[in-house]
């Protein structure tokens, strides 16, 4: 046996007995069921045309689930649904034999019973069938699902189970009582019936009782050596300069699916069971945590449609061999794959859990390679220029997660830091700051990472509160720092300002810096922007708080970053982009002087009013979104003033004479093409021009033209060589002046009316 310890253990584990099926057949006698319908009478076996025809009067179109639907489609599944409360069944005492040997089948643990739940009675007729689906699991304890077919004369209908790329095939008769019981997990469908009718009862297989599955103990021992010698030997990573360090975790990928509900210890399928109690003992042998985990799994694969005609392929040999067929495509090789556990049982078993933790290709065991069970979804991408033609697939496991007793708390902070700032809350309550200092400690190579893929604020506040409880300034900035600025909100005042009464002005000052130092100096930063806004509410609680100091650094940074995006704008060429990017800069600014005005910090009001005297008429725009968002703020009054001013100069310009078609070029590019565009433009009572150029100097033009907005339209008339680009000046030059005008005095006469003292 070679390979790694991982590969090893997913070996022994293959080399237990042959998986169980994953749907097991059985037959009874006609008088071994007894089914009455209110309406009808007891049913006669086989079922004849005219009771077929009766219970058709009873049905009504069956209803399928879709994600959180519950919906009508005969293309999807055409067949008629008798109402259970209508239907009473009574079984022979050989129907509980069958059920356990069904479940003897099935490889579910001798301690279980299967407790079948009638789920609905169905009718098929000529022609009706079901596409293939999975069943949803509806009850915590469901398993199974348990398919009776009546005796009937039908042709058709058959229940095709899939599983792991395999596919069993099952009749119904006329002289007997067919019963199919398959996992939950397991893509079916019905196929259309051809002849007669197909009457089917459908149960829900619960699975009770405790298990009793008995462990190979030695074989427990090889595994718990695997198990040592994985979380002992380094792993260097594929990309990045960490240093090579053993792996955190091992999860081993069960072969079944379940769902969130069904994941239990207790209600494992199949091989499944076995495996997970194995692993379960070597655990223990090895002084390791173990939990059960829900992963998803997305797999890229390099993949072609089955009827594409590739030119380099020689012969049919190499044909043959070129890659798996999936469907219509053919794979060829695992391009890239990821893994992320989304749910699990809590390791001290006592609740299930909600995470996100993606698990790396060295901690993952298989013995069944996930490429060998069924997508629940698959898509197929066409050439993309960076790997050609790709198809993904998505895939559910369950897997059981073993950990390093001694890195318990670690690996299952990664999984759920919530938990972990819960957990050290309670060690600073009970006193034990040594272990949650060193437990905190022990978060610092992942925790960045785990911040910001989580829920922000609500860590936020947590670690606020745990921070303060450490006493210890080295270990309170590793939980805070990987936090932004902008998730802090009003209900992190208190804890913030007690902070800061512990550790100091000078600490709460680099932390609030750290914080914005992750502000994008330039870009697009949306949640930084739709925080702004609310600042005054924000200063207004750390003011209540008796934290002012950390109110102004706040209103400080904001201001200073928020300026910096603005400043450079104001001096670029005015255009409908650039009004409409200003414009929606005015909530954010309004946010950061509001909640200046309200706790006093001059400095920031002053260079307001600076930058509102700054650029060109485009300031106007800026400055007037701010004054229509805060309303008629005493503070603001200079502003208000300066805005007014620059209104009435603008206004005060003389008009466009109606012959008057000169237009600026606004700078950037001082080529001869550009020279020469710019003189046209310029030339008050030109206003068409024909210009043959070729077509990448026409594009140049057209690219000048569109940047700036101007009111110019250009054609190519395509005649002669080179074509020629023929510019008209539009009356647009004009309605844009007009416009402009009728707003700025709308402007003014909303701050006369509304501010005093313009």
């Amino acid at each position: 046996m070679t390979g790694t310890a991982r590969e090893r253990l997913a070996e022994l584990l293959g080399a237990l007995a042959e998986p169980a099926a994953p749907s097991a057949y059985r037959k009874l006698g006609k008088t071994d069921l007894s089914v009455t319908v209110d309406g009808i009478g007891p049913l006669r076996f086989p079922v004849s045309v005219e009771q077929a025809g009766q219970l058709r009067e009873l049905g009504r179109q069956a209803r399928f689930g879709r994600g959180e639907q519950t919906l009508t489609d005969p293309r999807v599944r055409d067949t008629w649904e008798i109402p259970t409360d209508l239907v009473h069944i009574r079984w022979s005492e050989r129907f509980a034999i069958v059920l356990d040997r069904l479940r003897e089948e099935l490889g579910l643990p001798p301690g279980h019973a299967l407790t079948p739940e009638l789920h609905s009675m169905l009718l098929y007729e000529t022609g009706q069938f079901f596409v293939t689906h999975q069943d949803s699991e509806k009850d915590d304890a469901m398993v199974a699902t348990l398919v009776v077919t009546l005796p009937s004369d039908h042709t058709g209908g058959e229940l095709v189970v899939e599983h792991r790329g395999e596919t069993m095939e099952y009749r119904g008769s006329n002289v007997a009582v067919s019963l199919v019981a398959f996992y939950a997990d397991c893509r079916h469908q019905v196929l259309p019936v051809k002849t007669g009718h197909r009457i089917t009862l459908t149960y829900n297989l619960l699975l009770t009782g405790e298990s009793d599955t008995t462990v190979e103990e030695s074989l427990a021992a090889e595994l718990a050596t695997c198990l040592r010698e994985h979380f002992t030997t380094p792993i260097t990573p594929r990309y990045g300069y960490r240093p090579a360090a053993p792996p955190l975790r091992l999860a081993y990928l069960l072969d079944h699916e379940y769902t969130a509900r069904g994941l239990s210890w207790s209600r494992l399928k199949g091989a499944d069971a076995d495996r997970a109690a194995l692993l379960r003992m070597a655990a223990g042998l090895a002084d390791c945590d173990v939990t059960l985990a829900l992963a998803e799994i997305q797999e890229t694969w390099d993949a072609y449609e089955e009827d594409e005609d590739w030119d380099y392929r020689y012969d049919e040999e190499e044909d043959e061999e070129a890659g798996e067929a999936d469907g219509e495509y053919v794979v060829q090789d695992l391009i890239e794959s990821a893994i992320t556990l989304s749910h699990w049982i809590s390791p001290d078993g006592d609740r299930f859990e909600e995470i996100s933790l993606s698990i790396a290709d060295e901690e993952v065991a298989a013995t069944t390679a996930t490429r060998d069970l069924t997508p629940y979804e698959s898509q197929y991408e066409g050439y993309m220029g960076n790997y050609g033609n790709t198809l993904d697939r998505w895939y559910r496991r369950a897997a059981v997660v073993i950990t390093p007793r001694r890195l318990g708390f670690a690996t299952r902070a990664e999984a759920s830091p919530l938990w972990a700032l819960d957990r050290l809350a309670e060690m600073i309550a009970a006193g034990q700051l040594d272990e949650a200092r060193q437990a905190s400690r022990s978060l610092e190579p992942f925790w960045r990472t785990v911040v910001l893929s989580g829920p922000q604020s609500e860590l936020l506040g947590k670690a606020l509160i745990v921070a303060g409880g450490l006493e210890e300034v080295e270990t309170a900035e590793l939980l805070l720092r990987p936090f932004p600025l902008e998730r802090l909100t009003p209900g992190h005042a208190r804890a913030l300002a007690e902070l800061a009464a512990r550790y100091g002005d000078a600490w709460t000052t680099g932390l609030l810096r750290g914080w914005s130092a992750s502000w994008p100096q330039s870009g697009y930063a949306p949640d930084l922007l739709e925080w702004l806004p609310g600042l005054p509410a924000l200063c207004a609680s750390l003011l209540q708080a008796g934290a002012a100091g950390i109110a102004h650094r706040v209103v400080e940074l904001s201001w200073t970053w928020l300026a910096s995006q603005i400043r450079p704008s104001l001096t670029q060429p005015s255009t409908g982009r650039l009004e409409q990017w200003l414009t929606g800069m005015g909530r954010p600014l309004a946010g950061v002087l509001t909640a200046a005005a309200r706790i006093g910090t001059t400095s920031v009001l002053d260079e307001a009013v600076s930058l509102g005297r700054s650029g060109g008429d485009q300031t106007v725009v800026l400055v007037m979104a701010v004054l229509r968002s805060t309303g008629p703020l005493p503070a603001l009054n200079r502003l208000a003033i300066g805005c007014a001013a620059r209104l009435r100069a603008i206004l005060d310009r003389p008009r466009r004479a109606d012959d008057d078609w000169s237009i600026e070029l606004p700078g950037g590019c001082s080529c001869e093409l550009c020279t020469l565009l710019g003189a046209f433009l310029r030339d008050p009572g030109r206003r068409t021009l024909d210009w043959p150029l070729a077509q990448d100097r026409r594009r140049h033009i057209h690219s000048r033209i569109d940047m700036a907005e101007l009111p110019v339209s250009h054609q190519t008339r395509r005649q002669g060589r080179p074509y020629t680009l023929v510019l008209t000046k539009t009356r647009e030059l004009f309605e844009r002046e007009r416009r402009a005008r009728d707003r700025h005095e709308a402007d003014l006469a909303w701050l006369t009316s509304s501010w005093e003292g313009l």
